[in-house]
């Protein structure tokens, strides 16, 4: 028996179809979006047709932009020489409210994940490498998350860049401020204690 129309069954569908959105959390978006006024539902509507339409990625980093290029790649006074290797567009957002880099950014749009059947040639690795194969990089800091598939794609994106003579480095990580070393489990402390550092 179904309990709603169609077409409200096949918004609830594609809401659901999101990353983290279940069942009843679509079925919720789509009464809301029902209960818009015409004026606000079009304009959602629209929002989400024009960023398909107009939202690529950056032919230099990969990153996702509306313009030729994106405006940190497009940022004469940032350091070229020094890229940034992050696994998703909203990953250089989180780097940049830090305010301490002054590099550009590489998007690789995920992470090798055998699980999940993502590989290699799955991911922006190859742009990677032909940026810099070109020249002028002094040096390439993997900045993917610390777990299985974070870890396995830095080594993998090191190894390759091995051969091209640049200098690779990755993020440093351990007890995050604000927390108790108590309740660190032993490989954030063991990698705290790796990077420490002189004060």
């Amino acid at each position: 028996m179904q309990f709603f129309p169609a077409a409200l069954q096949n918004l609830a569908d594609q809401f659901a179809r999101l990353p983290g959105i279940g069942g009843k959390t679509a079925q919720r978006l789509a009464f809301h979006v029902l209960s818009l006024p015409q004026e606000e539902a079009e304009e959602f509507a629209e929002a989400i047709l024009e960023a398909k339409r107009s939202v690529h990625t950056c032919p230099q980093c990969q990153n996702l932009t509306d313009r030729e290029v994106c405006p940190i790649c497009g940022d004469d006074t940032r350091d070229h020489s020094l890229i940034c290797v992050v696994a998703e567009p909203r990953d250089v957002i989180a780097m940049e409210r830090a305010r301490e880099f002054r590099g550009v950014y590489h998007v690789l749009h995920g992470v090798i994940s055998p699980l999940n059947h993502v590989t290699q040639d799955d991911i922006k690795i190859k742009e990677l490498l032909a940026r810099v194969a070109r020249g002028g990089v002094r040096e390439v800091i993997m900045a993917t998350n610390p777990d299985t598939e974070g870890e396995a794609t830095a080594m993998y994106i090191s190894r390759l860049l091995r051969p091209l003579e640049v200098k690779v480095t990755r993020l440093a990580y351990g007890v995050p401020v604000g927390s108790q070393l108590e309740y660190a489990d032993e490989v954030t402390l063991s990698r705290a204690l790796e990077g420490r550092q002189e004060i």
